[in-house]
């Protein structure tokens, strides 16, 4: 059963074949969905245009999420290839590595800060306003992590934009519904990406957290991709403004 079959999927944020947002854009297409993905700064264009091949896709876009005329070149080139817009999947943070890891207020400032909320909160709105128009009773998915509602180590101001990010969702689920689009997030366990790979101590929460949750394992990115493909389904139709743990149901555990 192909959930996604026609629907035309923009993807931000992958960066590698480690990427959730890989793992995502591997369900949905092989769900029948139609994918174009953005990338940021010519670096990373060839990467980008690989990986898009592997999904039949040619369609690849330079979009730096900070910057609205950006955004906004990203979202009129992308109607312009397909008119509208089913599923954007929005996959993209970051905070200045100084500030992940350690004591939370040692290395806190005011440029540091606004970065992280920008780039990691903001642009999902601002992603969102320019897209509008060319909805198609859309399903508009982010990415989140426990560190949003938990005080996680090292985590720090990701967590904060993270927190940010997960009330974004719900006032944009609140806008955009009377239109017939949705908006949700998951909620990740740790996966092993290239950004993840700059907070410290990462390698041991893995392993911390496969010998401790329920289900005994660490997320993967098939996990991810499963539940982004239903979210992004009719088979969600009546689901907005949600955070779906994907985690092994560790959210659900005390301290440990």
């Amino acid at each position: 059963m192909n959930l996604l079959e026609n629907k035309k999927a923009l993807i931000i944020g992958v960066a590698s074949n480690r990427s959730i947002a890989y793992g995502i854009a591997k369900q949905m297409r092989a769900h029948g969905a139609q994918l174009a993905f953005s990338y940021i700064g010519e670096r990373f264009k060839s990467r980008l245009t690989s990986i898009a091949q592997e999904f039949d896709s040619k369609l690849t876009f330079p979009c730096d999420v900070s910057n609205d005329n950006e955004i906004k070149d990203m979202i009129q080139w992308i109607s312009n290839e397909w008119k509208t817009i089913d599923i954007i999947v929005h996959a993209t943070a970051f905070a200045p590595t100084e500030m992940l890891g350690g004591d939370y207020l040692e290395h806190m400032n005011q440029e540091g800060f606004k970065t992280a909320h920008e780039i990691s909160s903001y642009s999902l709105a601002a992603i969102c306003k320019h897209a509008r128009p060319h909805l198609n009773q859309s399903s508009i998915l982010t990415l989140s992590y426990i560190g949003a509602q938990q005080a996680i180590p090292s985590y720090n101001i990701m967590g904060v934009a993270k927190a940010s990010l997960e009330s974004n969702v719900r006032y944009l689920a609140a806008c955009l519904g009377p239109d017939g689009h949705r908006v949700n997030a998951i909620s990740a366990g740790p996966i092993k990406t290239l950004s993840a790979s700059a907070i410290k101590g990462f390698k041991e929460k893995l392993i911390h957290d496969a010998n401790t949750n329920p289900l005994r394992r660490n997320t993967t990115q098939e996990d991810v991709g499963n539940a982004a493909t239903f979210l992004c389904s009719s088979l969600s139709s009546g689901i907005t403004g949600e955070v779906l743990y994907v985690d092994n149901g560790n959210h659900i555990l005390g301290a440990n």
